[in-house]
């Protein structure tokens, strides 16, 4: 089962710690990219923190996921000397680490961090609990589960770095989607990740191989949204650290090799109505058992994916997985129970009526990837929009209006998020002016280096 350590104030959180034996105790905190940034506390530090709050360095949001600074971002830099922001502890996301041990041999206790103040206008944690929240003023609780497909390699830090990230060694070899085989040769980690994710109350509801060599497929247990998003943001960071504690690498990435399919990062989500406790996306008898409420939040996810596409797709990576035959959709489209649409509609009872997001990757930051959707879809409910014509068949071979094509390119991303009146309507001018320019840099950055691709195509023959 979960680990249920009853943590909902400051003072269960301080009953908490000061039961411990612990000397120190774990912060974490999203940056733009998603990439858990922290550090140790010693535990009287901590203690104070949980009341007062502490300060905390805003480079986090002033440097890409490589630590390089931006140039070209408002909110901090050099102009602003890098000064200290107010962070929240937020008690209620206390976790036991199973994979780390104080000195004492006690599990090491990690806490989630969020800002507050200025820089709770750009913090990814803020943003979507800023778009529930306006949910929650619409009269709807808002529930999400996230899936992630990540490559796993027989490599180490070290490995990589020395081979240049070429001729990496898989962890298994061939195509095996779904392979009973896989996952019982390889059990010991299938397990390790398992147990890992039950005790730190983000279940895995499903564990599989994909096609491709040793690619794995979870699907984390549904919950309200909030808490969704932090067990995504968790999976991921500790994912990676059970891996290379047993010799191995695991990639998020969205696509890792033009050989193989990328990497997506489906997102689930529904509403419950907040007077009733029931679904707000069924209707008994509808077409799909499809609510009025359910047709204009798909509505809203159609009309704006193609202006918020970079929440969804944030890396120059991502890209490079929405190329055509690749099961990642081109155009904003629905269809139901169609998986080669943008959107998914899932028709089922009052407890399984949902909507799936499948044209983002596994790069993408979860707290700002279902800011996307859940605002988009809100929007829809409060402009009351009607979605396009349903999709039947293979949205692969159909046509499909000029307006619900997607950007293609990171840059064309940020402009169309920069200049998007729904955009700053639903996350703040804040926000899509910070975020657009670190997609802008991220862009700028990639055209600096010249690729293999480019050397191996035109270096002799041009």
């Amino acid at each position: 089962m979960p680990q249920q350590l009853g943590i909902h104030t400051v003072a269960d959180a301080r009953r908490l710690v000061e039961a411990s034996s612990l000397t120190h105790i774990k912060i974490g905190l999203s940056d733009i990219d998603g990439i858990m940034r922290g550090k140790l506390m010693r535990r009287d530090k901590f203690l104070s923190a949980l009341d007062s709050g502490l300060a905390f360095c805003d480079v986090v949001f002033g440097w890409d996921s490589n630590d390089q600074l931006y140039d070209n971002v408002r909110y901090t830099g050099w102009h602003t000397a890098y000064p200290d922001a107010h962070l929240r502890i937020v008690p209620e996301s206390a976790r036991r680490l199973p994979l780390e041990r104080g000195a004492g041999g006690e599990e090491m206790l990690l806490f989630l961090a969020e800002f507050v103040e200025d820089a709770a206008q750009i913090c990814p944690r803020r943003l979507l609990h800023r778009v529930i929240e306006r949910g929650r003023d619409m009269g709807f609780d808002a529930f999400a589960a996230l899936e992630y497909e990540f490559f796993v390699f027989d490599e180490t830090p070290q490995s990589v770095r020395e081979k240049n990230y070429r001729n990496l060694k898989n962890w298994t070899p061939g195509n095996f989607g779904y392979s009973m085989l896989r996952s019982t040769v390889n059990s010991d980690f299938y397990h390790q990740l398992l147990d890992m994710c039950e005790r730190m109350d983000m279940s895995i509801e499903s564990l599989h191989t994909e096609t491709g060599p040793g690619v794995l497929e979870a699907a984390i247990a549904f919950d309200e949204a909030g808490a969704s998003a932090d067990k995504g943001f968790l999976f991921k960071t500790f994912a990676k650290v059970l891996a290379q504690q047993n010799n191995l690498m695991a990639t998020f990435m969205a696509k890792w090799s033009h050989d193989h399919s990328g990497q997506s990062g489906h997102i689930h989500v529904s509403l419950n109505d907040r007077k009733t406790g029931k679904s707000a996306f069924f209707e008994e008898g509808a077409e799909y058992s499809m609510s009025a409420t359910q047709r204009a939040f798909i509505a809203g996810m159609q009309r704006y994916l193609p202006e918020f596409m970079a929440m969804y797709a944030q890396t120059i990576n991502s890209y490079s997985r929405l190329v055509p035959g690749y099961w990642a959709p081109l155009d904003a489209t629905w269809g139901a129970e169609n998986r080669t649409t943008a959107l998914r509609l899932i028709p089922g009872g009052p407890k399984s009526q949902r909507v799936e997001v499948r044209i983002g990757s596994a790069d993408a930051n979860p707290y700002i990837a279902l800011a996307a959707a859940l605002g988009s879809g809100l929007y829809g409910i409060e402009q009351q929009l009607s979605p396009s014509e349903i999709v039947t068949g293979n949205a692969y071979d159909q046509q499909f209006p000029a307006e619900l094509k997607l950007p293609l390119t990171l840059w064309e991303a940020a402009q169309r998020l920069r200049t998007s009146s729904a955009a700053r309507t639903v996350f703040g001018d804040a926000f899509v002016d910070h975020y657009a320019a670190t997609r802008e840099w991220e862009e700028n950055a990639y055209r600096r280096h010249v690729t293999d691709w480019e050397m191996a195509r035109y270096f002799e023959i041009i």
